[in-house]
């Protein structure tokens, strides 16, 4: 057994427990004979052979440590370590993909003999504990926390509104921090002024390229980011709290300080702890741990241990990096691990003339920063470590060896672009198969039959091409994003030798190498017949056309392959790209031509699109009158998210004798389930129950969620009715063990006797699949259709809109702790949006009183309306758990699991007849609606997963299909859209019409003053001219720009509050809204402070005062559902009356006081009205006026977009918002609900493909292959304007809801993209073989780059050289 001690610490660093029982830090040497572990300052012991030590995050997020272990568990991920110890605050678990950033932290290693320390990035979640042997870790709290002061990264991020809901905040600082610490490492940069880094504005874009926020938008963070840049103007970054814009002096000076080496990454005592264990360790044998962990020093070490008899049975994993297990999970647990590291020859790194060899260990970041040194760089090589840069995200490829890519290449047919730029660059490798070390070219490797386990992939040669002259190389890869974390759909790289005719002045290919990979083959390949035709030949178009011809002949994807088409023309567009600019005559896809209008005048040069940096505006008008509210203060508890200190539901100390539970669902859609096993393995075997059906208790209910149409079960009990559904709970001793466990469940099903499934809107509506819908729900017909067709002068006779589902992907997981309490009773902790439905569900399901079940809710890492419906058979699984086990129980969903069984937004099939004038005013609509509701008793039954309210509901789906239908219309009658959509907006007479008392005073429809604020303005008439001239000059890439409006009606619901003075005067405030990320405490800070003003003197500021706690369903009830976007101001009205009972009570004694003393401070109002038994606490319920509770939102916004023709990428330019959000409560919260609600709504547009297989299973379940907007996919350009309506009495305060209505307006996007589209089906349309209008098609939601290309069209490079000859 081994065990983990601290072996030093220092005064700044010493371990401490507090409120979350977090360490601030620690050092950690690991020694096979210690005792249980022991922590300095703590009687706290943990026995490693109880609990497991398994993955990096887990250890905190406060860590710094350095590590020489031995465990029994060291093959597990430092993400899981010590998951269930008390005293250590959690890294998230849930992704352990390494695609999310959330669990970055920094390694540092050192090196003795160079006396240098290296510093990186790195995912803990798939970082092994073993593997970071004489490693230091630090991690966000490391760098500050509450008790020693935050961090300037810390600050910064919270000071430039950059923080919501706060899951990913430590991995972004952990993200920048690395960035920073490396450039200011670098001598060869000048010293930067004071307070900055010497990292570039370039470079600080990039540094949380592959994290991933859904909250903020990432323009905050990139702005917090950009604001250590040397180069930065300060003036150039957004809103903030250090400065007002135009005070430039006071900029610079009021942004908190940076200093280099602010944080030691490798304390000097730990130095010498290493050299000192270096200096004992020279033996000649196998370095072997007794549990499990292996680390050769040789390989004739690694020979030793493979050939042993004890690894000749039991599960081995050799690893390097341990990314692969981020793409092919784990399946079963490892009793031995072999780490290749140690190994000498596995880390060569040798220079030559000819090229570069390197160890099949070596990193791809250390191989990048080789290929790109000076002495070594040539053409060839520059372009590979360019193309590397854009392979995975920062911190996997610092851990990720390049040789271990290629074995995922060659075993597992992974898309990788290393193998195929290494392919065209005529790489070789090396081989060790027993004892005999073999020299393969590449392609010879990637064509044998996959390797056996035990090969060993000992180095990688990168040819330089140096000796040679006229040689070309490009790379080329289109993927879901441009950087970060997206496999491509394909990537190629050609190598071309070249000569010039010296009379004609015509290219000549002398020799030719064209690799293309994840095109859907097992692996990448050399287009042998096209370099056979190539070879020799004068470059025209007759001449790339035919190579076409070769190249699709050779291109065959295998027929599951999805896009397959797409796919076989990107790889036609490559080539066409590579080579068209040594051919005389041909438009070059590389050259672009950007336009822009200077005096009048078309201004003409070349410039990239990618290579914009982000820039943004916000203009807001600020509103002191009910001050603090309406002040952009920063958000509440950012610091806390910053640092790690925030406690989610998986932070709060895990209780004793705790167990962890996993769920097995249904991979069928409609059968009986006759059977649950598990296959004999490792992980079965730590299987300590199954929780099922069977399980619910006496007198309670197999029920997950109800709802006013039906409910849905728990568990399946005999019948399970969709691919996800929960069938059971796997109760293990950790999450992990959980996990792997529920994989291994065999599950026998039978469909004898039962009907075909349900998968589709079509089969439900073919057979009659429906639920019956309440009369109250019914839509409404207004307005006369037969007399509006009648008066049209057009019609549209059938026209069709689909928009696929949405998948949450909120950053924490739904996540639960039950513990279970005397007299029958049970306390939850949940991530919800609705305690008191948790409360109801559980009771309910144990079949106990209400009263028996508290549920407490801090915050949530993110929600977007999952937390609230979707979370219920969650929580009532983990209590029924709880429940039948009498011992706490925690269920802490991982992402798979996540995507397959939450579902997402409905699926909406639209049918439209409409008629028109000439004009374009719409005179009458018939439309039919068709929404997949799942099994959810909704509209349309099928037997998917249930889908249910997410952020915007059914309000994107509506506003979308109009902004189509518009767009149809203009099309038709070839006229300007935004003309259309001016004709067709709503004046107030028919906005009363349509939306009745919600509708408002005529003085409140500002939506015509947004749009025309837009759309009716010389800036926009000259952005869609120089649009239009970009089209005109450039043949392969087109642009368009678009402006929408929109309207979104919300409800404020009643809601508790209650607020407390306690006797030194703080402030203490409950409410029923949960704290999601959106600002809600924030606002109520605000609130209180401003209700109890009066009571304060002038100069006093009640707002430090006041604290915001946890919800509980004991404490304050009728708390309701946190959602709808209206929760913040309902709770804020609900302060506010209680505020205002607290000053009736308190006012007549502070006046009393005030006749006798003058002034009364705030500290002795309160203790003379303690003294006097004045009731200090007051609740209240807010409940809206019937009459005015709805109102409806308003807003605008303009895109430009511009889409690649060869690839189907789409980069969105510029975004203008303009939002009405009356008298904002906070302007910044309100600010980054807009901006992360656009973004959001961008992700649903282009980005986020919610696919299933044939039975209805959910398969993209994982950050591979479900792609949210990153920080290279939002606009280059992002304004935002708030517009403030005018008084209202009806609204709190006068403010507007802000959380859901900014979605919609990236429509603008979707829209924009339609003109590009538009433009490029034009300009193709009278080539041979063109089909359809090209201004009419249908265009669904998602518009992926597939669906852009197909629409632009498949073969329109061919098309093109066709019309040449």
């Amino acid at each position: 057994m081994g065990y983990i001690k601290p072996i030093g610490e220092s005064d700044n660093l010493r371990p401490r427990k507090r409120g979350a029982a977090m360490i601030r830090s620690m050092f950690f040497w690991v020694e096979p004979e210690l005792g249980p572990l022991e922590l300095v300052e703590s009687t706290r012991s943990f026995d490693c052979s109880t609990a497991p030590i398994p993955f990096l995050h887990s250890l905190s997020r406060e860590l710094i440590a350095i590590f020489q272990i031995v465990s029994p568990f060291l093959g597990f991920s430092f993400s899981s370590t010590i998951q269930s110890s008390e005293w250590l605050c959690v890294y998230p678990l849930f992704f352990t993909l390494g695609g999310c950033g959330a669990c970055v932290v920094l390694l540092s290693k050192y090196d003795p003999a160079t006396d240098e320390v290296t510093d990186f990035s790195a995912s803990s979640c798939l970082t092994l504990l073993g593997s970071i042997n004489y490693c230091s870790v630090t991690t966000t709290e490391g760098l500050g926390n509450a008790k020693d002061g935050y961090h300037s990264i810390q600050k910064r991020i919270a000071g430039f509104h950059a923080s919501q809901c706060g899951f990913c905040t430590p991995g972004m600082c952990m993200s920048l921090f690395s960035s920073l610490v490396n450039a200011d490492k670098d001598a060869s940069r000048p010293e930067p002024p004071k307070g900055f880094s010497k990292i570039t504005v370039s470079e600080a874009e990039k540094a949380i390229v592959g994290n991933l926020c859904r909250c903020t938008g990432y323009r905050p963070l990139v702005d917090a980011c950009k604001s250590f840049a040397a180069d930065v103007d300060l003036e150039d970054l957004g809103l903030n709290t250090f400065w007002k814009k135009g005070n430039k002096d006071d900029s610079a000076r009021n942004l908190p300080n940076y200093s280099t080496g602010d944080v030691c990454t490798f304390p000097e005592f730990l130095k010498s702890e290493v050299k000192s264990s270096v200096s004992t360790s020279h033996s000649h044998k196998p370095e072997t741990i007794e549990y499990g962990w292996y680390r050769p020093k040789s390989i004739e070490h690694l020979h030793i241990l493979l050939n042993s008899e004890s690894f000749s049975t039991g599960n081995v994993k050799l690893v390097v990096g341990n990314t692969s297990s981020g793409v092919y999970k784990d399946q079963d647990l490892y009793d031995k691990y072999i780490d290749l590291r140690g190994i000498p020859e596995l880390s060569i790194i040798k220079r030559t003339n000819d090229g570069v060899e390197f160890g099949s260990g070596v990193t791809i970041s250390r191989a990048i920063e080789v290929l790109r040194e000076e002495k070594v760089s040539t053409l060839v090589l520059k372009k590979i470590a360019d193309h590397l840069n854009k392979v995975a995200s920062p911190f996997v490829r610092n851990i990720a060896s390049v040789g271990g890519n290629l074995m995922l290449a060659q075993r597992k047919q992974f898309e990788s672009d290393i193998a195929t730029i290494l392919l065209a660059a005529g790489s070789k490798i090396s081989v060790l198969e027993g004892l005999e070390r073999v020299t393969l070219t590449l392609e010879e490797f990637l064509d044998r039959p996959p390797c056996a386990d035990r090969t060993i992939l000992m180095s990688i040669f990168f040819p330089s091409w140096a000796s040679y002259n006229n040689i070309l190389f490009e790379t080329y890869r289109a993927s879901p994003r441009p950087l970060g974390n997206a496999v491509s759909y394909v990537n190629s790289a050609f190598l071309a030798q070249t000569l010039i005719d010296e009379e004609t002045g015509d290219v000549v290919v002398e020799n030719i190498q064209l690799a293309f990979g994840a095109f859907g083959m097992e692996h990448a390949i050399r287009a042998r017949k096209v370099e056979d035709f190539l070879k020799g030949k004068i470059v025209t178009s007759s001449v790339i056309l035919e190579a076409i011809r070769f190249l699709k002949e050779g291109i065959v994807p295998k027929n599951s392959t999805s896009h397959a088409e797409y796919r076989v023309s990107l790889a036609v567009g490559f080539l066409f790209k590579f080579l068209s600019p040594l051919a005389k005559g041909l438009s070059e896809p590389g050259k672009i031509v950007h336009v822009e209008l200077k005096n009048g005048q078309s201004h003409m040069e070349s410039k990239n699109s990618d290579d914009i940096p982000i820039a943004s505006r916000q203009e807001i008008l600020l509103n002191s009158e009910y001050s603090p509210v309406g002040e952009p203060i920063k958000k509440a508890g950012a610091e806390l998210q910053a640092s790690g200190e925030a406690v989610y539901v998986d932070d709060i100390p895990t209780p004793k004798d705790c167990l962890h539970g996993a769920f097995i669902y249904s991979s069928k859609p409609l059968a009986y389930v006759k059977e649950i096993n598990f296959k004999s393995s490792m992980a079965s075997t730590k299987v300590i129950s199954l929780i099922t059906a069977k399980d619910i208790p006496k007198g309670g209910e197999n029920v997950g969620f109800a709802w006013y149409f039906g409910a849905e079960p728990i568990f399946a009990d005999s019948l399970a009715e969709y691919a996800g559904q929960p069938l059971g709970l796997v109760i293990a001793e950790t999450q992990k063990y959980a996990n792997l466990a529920a994989k291994q469940a065999v599950i026998e099903y039978s469909t004898d006797n039962l009907e075909p499934p349900i998968l589709s809107v079509e089969d439900a509506i073919e057979r009659n699949s429906f639920f019956q819908i309440p009369p109250m729900f019914y839509p409404k017909q207004i307005g006369d259709f037969s007399k509006g067709m009648a008066e049209a002068d057009k019609k549209i006779e059938s026209g069709e809109v689909k928009l696929a589902s949405q998948y949450y992907f909120y950053m924490e997981p739904q996540t639960v702790l039950a513990v279970p309490d005397e007299d029958n009773c049970m306390t939850v902790y949940a991530a919800s949006q609705w305690p008191e439905g948790a409360q109801a569900h559980v009771a309910k399901a144990l079949g106990i009183p209400f009263h028996n079940v508290r549920v407490i809710t801090r915050r949530a890492g993110g929600s977007f309306g999952a937390k609230a419906f979707r979370a219920m058979p969650v929580i009532t699984a983990c209590a029924v758990a709880a429940h039948k086990l009498r011992r706490p129980v925690k269920v802490y969903l991982d992402r798979q699991t996540d995507m397959v069984m939450i579902g997402g937004r409905h699926p909406t099939k639209a049918n439209y007849t409409v008629g028109f004038k000439s004009d374009g005013k719409i005179t009458s609509l018939h439309l039919d609606l068709r929404l997949n509701a799942g099994i959810s008793e909704d509209v349309c039954k099928t037997n998917n997963t249930s889908k249910s309210a997410m952020r915007a509901p059914g309000d994107v789906q509506g506003s979308f299909i109009a902004e189509a239908i518009v767009e149809h219309v203009a099309s038709v009658l070839s006229l300007d859209t935004n003309a259309v959509r001016r004709k067709n907006l709503h004046d107030h007479e028919s906005l009363k019409v349509f939306f009745q008392e919600s509708a408002g005073e005529a003085s409140t429809y500002t939506l015509p003053t947004l749009f025309d604020r837009l759309a009716s303005t010389p800036s926009y008439e000259a952005r869609a001219k120089m649009v239009k001239h970009f089209n005109f000059e450039n043949k392969w890439k087109k642009r368009g720009i678009s402006c929408v409006p929109i309207t979104y009606k919300v409800r404020t619901k009643q809601s508790p509050g209650k607020v407390s003075v306690l006797n030194d005067g703080s402030i203490v405030v409950e409410v029923g809204g949960i704290e999601i990320g959106q600002g809600l405490w924030t606002k109520v800070k605000q609130m209180a402070a401003f209700g109890l003003k009066e009571l304060a003197e002038g100069s006093e500021d009640l707002l430090e005062k006041v604290r915001v706690v946890q919800a509980d369903s004991l404490s304050l009830i009728q708390g309701g559902t946190t959602g709808g976007s209206t929760t913040s101001e309902s709770s804020c009205a609900a302060v506010q009356l209680a505020c205002n009972t607290l000053v009736e009570r308190l006012k007549p004694l502070k006046d009393k006081m005030k006749e006798e003393k003058g002034v009364v401070p705030w500290a002795a109002l309160i203790g003379q009205a303690s003294a006097q038994g004045v009731n200090l606490s007051a609740s209240s319920l807010y409940v809206p006026e019937p009459s005015t509770f709805r109102y409806i939102n308003y807003g605008a916004a303009i895109s430009e977009v511009e889409i690649d023709l060869l690839t189907g990428a789409t980069t969105i330019l510029r975004s203008d918002l303009a939002y009405d959000c009356g008298k904002s409560l906070n302007p910044a919260v309100d600010l980054g609900q807009v901006e992360g609600g656009f973004i959001h709504g961008v992700g649903f547009f282009l980005y986020e493909e919610f696919l299933t297989n044939s039975d209805g299973l959910t398969v993209s379940d994982s950050t591979w292959n479900y792609k949210i907007p990153t920080v290279d996919t939002i606009p280059k350009e992002f304004n935002v304007e708030f517009l403030n309506s005018p008084h209202n009495t009806n609204r709190v305060l006068s403010s507007k809801a802000s959380g859901e209505p900014p979605l919609l307006l990236a429509s603008a996007v979707h829209c924009a993209l339609r003109e590009a589209i538009r433009a490029a089906r034009t300009d193709f349309a009278s080539y041979v073989g063109s089909k359809g209008s090209p201004l009419t098609f249908q265009m669904d939601v998602p518009t992926t780059m597939p669906m852009v290309k197909e629409l632009c069209g498949l073969d329109i490079v061919e098309k093109y050289l066709k019309s040449l000859a």
